[in-house]
């Protein structure tokens, strides 16, 4: 065997380096698609929310007395169609006991606010789906992911199912709108499903690994004083839903006193005395007002905590918090004051929108912080 010399060339063939972070890189990428169609369906559902406010504010959700999900779809396309929708509405309650004598082109006006609200909701369930199974078929959903969007799916059906079980409240006996406690839940679900869709976005705009790293510097006291923001923010939209629901909104329109005093008068006349919380519109709107006051306190003290956050940028997420629920309350009162006009009862709506999907930030940056340099 021939020796090999001490210093030998070496082969100047060389094999190309291995590609890193492959895997990562597929990742972010299936991150950056699902969080894309995430925000398309944030905005869809930001946009049926006032469209549905509209559509309650002009007395147009009982327009279209069936649910086909299919067939409704299309709307009536000739004179003959519209005879036969017209006539459906007419065996109604509303019709005969408030809207007797309406004229086809006054119902053809209501019945496009129903119409075009239930096509949203529509565009939403097919966006979702199309998504979804896109996603999925091409495997493009992040680990762990999989249950989160399936959730966000059943929350966009159940609010069909609860948009239909509302509706069909108002079709009988002597019920001239739809049942309050009804409108509640279904604006409720719409939150739910909105902030639930907030947070996976909020979690999606950063590295997986990034976020277990934030999660060692949580703070869990400020986290779950944001949780009881968030319960009590929506339990505060639910007494919102029903004050919208039986027009509560629309008397009483001094403040801070009801008709000269702190609660309304009569405020538990009605039998049994659990109706006065979602038909008495004077004792509906005094816990919409008690509420929102206990809010705006909480508010405050969560706040007041969170400026001693060793990380700024939480502290200015529930400073955020703060500022939005001071506009919100000082809109509630000028709503209030000028007998709600659908501009300024649309607008609150928002600045609810906008409160709770603050509320959400703060908490998820109370429990992921972004991070920050030393000096800051």
């Amino acid at each position: 065997m021939a020796k090999r010399p001490i210093f030998e060339e070496v082969a100047t063939t060389t094999r190309p380096a291995a590609a890193t972070g492959g895997i990562d890189a597929g990742r972010r990428g299936s991150r950056r698609a699902v969080r894309a169609w995430l925000i398309l369906l944030f905005v869809l559902v930001l946009a049926i929310i006032p469209v549905g406010g509209m559509t309650r504010l002009t007395d147009s959700g009982l327009s279209i007395t069936e649910w086909d999900l299919v067939a409704g779809t299309v709307p009536p396309l000739t004179a003959e169609a519209w005879d036969v929708e017209f006539e459906k509405y007419r065996a109604i309650p509303e019709y005969q006991l408030q809207n007797k004598g309406m004229s086809l082109s006054e119902f053809q006006s209501i019945y496009w606010w129903e119409w075009g609200h239930r096509q949203l909701g529509r565009v939403i369930g097919v966006i979702w789906a199309l998504g979804f199974f896109g996603l999925l078929l091409t495997k493009r959903i992040p680990p762990g992911w999989t249950g989160r969007l399936v959730i966000v799916g059943a929350g966009v059906g159940v609010q069909g199912a609860i948009g239909w079980w509302m509706v069909s409240s108002g079709l009988q006996g002597s019920m001239l709108d739809v049942a309050s406690y009804r409108l509640a839940a279904h604006l409720g679900g719409a939150f739910a499903l909105l902030s639930l869709i907030a947070w996976f976005l909020l979690s999606l705009s950063r590295p997986a690994g990034a976020l277990i790293q934030a999660r060692r510097l949580s703070e869990p006291r400020l986290k779950r004083a944001a949780s009881w923001l968030i319960g009590l923010t929506g339990l505060q939209i639910l007494l919102g839903a029903l004050v919208a629901g039986i027009d509560a909104g629309r008397n009483y329109t001094d403040w801070p006193l009801m008709a000269g005093g702190f609660t309304p008068p009569g405020m538990w006349e009605l039998q049994p005395v659990w109706r006065n919380l979602f038909e008495n519109d004077g004792t509906v709107q005094f816990f919409h007002r008690l509420t929102g006051y206990v809010l705006f306190v909480v508010i405050l003290a969560v706040w007041w905590r969170a400026r001693q956050s060793a990380n700024f940028k939480t502290s200015v997420a529930f400073g955020g918090v703060l500022a939005m629920a001071s506009v919100q309350m000082l809109l509630g009162i000028v709503t209030v004051m000028y007998s709600s006009p659908w501009y300024l009862a649309i607008l609150h709506q928002f600045g609810a929108v906008l409160l709770i999907c603050l509320t959400v930030r703060a908490r998820h940056r109370a429990k992921y912080p972004l991070p920050q340099s030393v000096r800051t």
